[in-house]
């Protein structure tokens, strides 16, 4: 991908249809006027962010309900039964097994028909400790799809609360439109954990599809601090600007850095010419999404064997790929050139130097490696 440095492009000029100022205005009434999420309560959050869950078929739902119901009668069968002798029906009869099961029943679904009652004092006590406790398990299971429902909120608040408590060093993509899903299909193929990945959009839908994938959620404008706040974007290890409009990015990225001004922050935009606004903005690196397509599109034209290879570099999962590692000890003060991995280029003190630079002619202790590695065969 294009890496930009904050040299002024000389059609900046044409960068004012941004119209920026205006709608950072618009932004703060806006903020002013909304109820801040910062001030709400982790409960009151439930909808705004969403946690992922573990989805269970209907079938198996239904089939675990069955067997907890099933379990709890034969429970009370056994108890009764065993106790048959506190019993009496209306005939004076002495209980069988049959009018066990039959008091079971009719008891735990609360029907009571009457012609079977305890009426010793060890029957009643029984009564009042184990067969209540499980006539209630018996109706909490049938009826488990509608308490399901009323403890959702409570579950995604307990979850919230204890998210927001812990979560540090994550990764925050603002945007979930087709940079953004490639972005986060990037970083679940290095290995990174769903669940340490928040994803911020205004739409609804976008944020089912993360959510299916296991990522946390935020429903909301990238462009509002208390937002990104909410998504602990100030804590973030890393941010990622990835709206459809280059004046949204613009305005994303001065408010993710303004909360987050030790985070590695990664924008993408449309036009080259807006790149100085995004550096200018706070962006560490800009990806000028239509210049890397446009260059690809007329490399495929002459030799779409290279656009092949930047394809299979740039999948994590397939192939080759470019990944960057720590250098081992007896690299140390050795060429990168003689190695057996292909070096592209060596990172020191944050600043990257290519493997042809006077810099990278001796691998230094802290230094890290950008190389080529294979991740598959190309015929799996």
């Amino acid at each position: 991908m294009t890496r930009h440095d904050s040299r002024t492009s000389p059609r900046a000029g044409r960068t004012h249809r941004l119209g920026t100022h205006g709608t950072i205005g618009r932004r703060e009434d806006d903020e002013g006027i909304a109820d801040r999420l910062t001030d709400r309560p982790d409960h009151a959050l439930v909808g705004i962010i969403r946690m992922p869950e573990t989805t269970i078929g209907p079938a198996r739902s239904i089939g675990r309900r069955i067997i907890g119901a099933t379990l709890a009668l034969v429970v009370t069968v056994v108890i009764v039964y065993l106790d048959r002798g506190g019993y009496s029906d209306t005939d004076g009869d002495a209980l069988s097994l049959l009018d066990a099961l039959y008091y079971a029943t009719v008891s735990l679904s609360t029907t009571g028909y009457g012609d079977i009652a305890p009426v010793s004092q060890s029957a009643r006590l029984v009564n009042i400790l184990l067969i209540t406790p499980l006539r209630v398990l018996f109706l909490i299971v049938l009826v488990g799809t509608t308490l399901e429902v009323l403890t959702e909120r409570s579950r995604q608040a307990f979850k919230i609360q204890r998210w927001r408590s812990k979560v540090r060093d994550h990764v925050v993509v603002i945007g979930y439109g087709t940079k953004g899903r490639s972005a986060v299909t990037a970083l679940l193929g290095d290995g990174a954990d769903p669940s340490r990945i928040v994803v911020v959009d205004n739409d609804q839908n976008a944020l089912e599809t993360a959510s299916s994938l296991g990522l946390v959620t935020v429903h909301g404008s990238g462009s509002r601090s208390d937002v990104l706040r909410v998504a602990g974007a100030q804590r973030a290890r890393a941010i990622v600007v990835a709206p459809a409009r280059d004046d949204t990015a613009v305005l994303v990225t001065l408010t993710a850095r303004e909360l987050a001004p030790k985070a590695q922050l990664v924008a993408a935009v449309r036009e080259a010419e807006n790149v100085h606004l995004l550096r200018q903005s706070g962006a560490d690196s800009v990806v000028v999404s239509s210049e890397t397509s446009g260059r690809l599109l007329g490399m495929a034209t002459t030799t779409p064997s290279v656009v092949a290879m930047f394809e299979d570099l740039l999948s994590p999962d397939l192939g080759l790929a470019i990944a960057e590692r720590e250098v081992e000890r007896f690299e140390v003060g050795g060429s990168p050139r003689h190695l057996s991995d292909i070096v592209l280029g060596i990172v020191r003190d944050g600043a990257l130097y290519r493997v042809d630079a006077p810099e990278a002619d001796a691998i230094e202790e802290g230094d890290r490696l950008l190389y080529v590695k294979k991740v598959s065969s190309a015929q799996e």
